[in-house]
C-alpha cells in the first residue's frame, strides 16, 4: 500500500457565526485555502496508484463550487470551519476518484484540519 498527494488552492470569504460576536472570526474575512487530497492504494500497471491528472479533473468540478464564493452560502457549509469543509471536500471527492484517505484543508500556513473519512 501507498500515499499519494495532490495540492490544491483556492480563495473564499466566509465567517463563523457559532463563534460569539466578539471573536475574529465571527465578522466576513477570507483565506486562500490549500487543500491536500490523499490516495492510498497498490502501484498498478502504469506505475501510479491513482493518475494526478483525474484527481485534477474532479478537483475542478469542487472547486467550480468554492472558488472566489462566500462559503457560508452553499448548502453544508453554514459553519465553514476547516474541519467542516475537508468533511464536505470528502463528500464530494470520495466518489469521484476511488481510495480516498485523507482531506487536509489547511486556512493559513499555521493550522488547519484532516478528514479521514467517517
Amino acid at each position: 500500500m501507498i500515499t499519494i498527494w495532490k495540492r490544491f488552492e483556492f480563495a473564499a470569504a466566509h465567517r463563523l457565526p457559532m463563534t460569539p460576536s466578539t471573536h475574529k472570526c465571527h465578522n466576513l474575512h477570507g483565506h486562500n485555502f490549500v487543500v491536500v487530497l490523499s490516495y492510498a492504494g497498490t502501484i498498478n500497471s502504469d506505475g501510479w496508484v491513482r493518475d494526478f491528472a483525474d484527481i485534477t479533473t474532479a478537483w475542478n468540478t469542487v472547486k467550480a463550487l468554492v472558488d472566489h464564493q462566500y462559503l457560508n452560502s452553499i448548502p453544508g457549509l453554514e459553519n465553514p470551519t476547516s474541519e467542516v469543509l475537508a468533511a464536505w471536500i470528502w463528500a464530494r471527492m470520495a466518489s469521484l476518484v476511488p481510495g480516498l484517505v485523507a482531506v487536509e484543508v489547511q486556512e493559513n500556513a499555521t493550522c488547519g484540519a484532516i478528514y479521514r473519512g467517517a
